[in-house]
């Protein structure tokens, strides 16, 4: 799975830290999310669209191997 959390938060003027204040969560799990360590959540992937106005499907996009079981 790929984001672009990185390129809506600058595009917002946001740091990962305002992002998880406004979420919930850690900075560190924004980061790793940012990075693909971590796979969030539903309810955590519709927070984010939320704050950035967006569709989830804007935010975070599945790659061709996601598919795979």
């Amino acid at each position: 799975m790929t984001n672009s959390i990185k390129v809506e938060r600058a595009r917002h003027n946001f740091t990962q830290a305002d992002l998880a204040h406004k979420v919930g969560v850690s900075r560190q799990t924004i980061n790793s999310i940012e990075t693909g360590k971590f796979i969030p959540s539903t309810l955590l992937s519709l927070k984010i669209a939320h704050v950035f106005n967006e569709k989830v499907d804007n935010i975070f996009s599945l790659e061709d191997d996601d598919w795979e079981a």
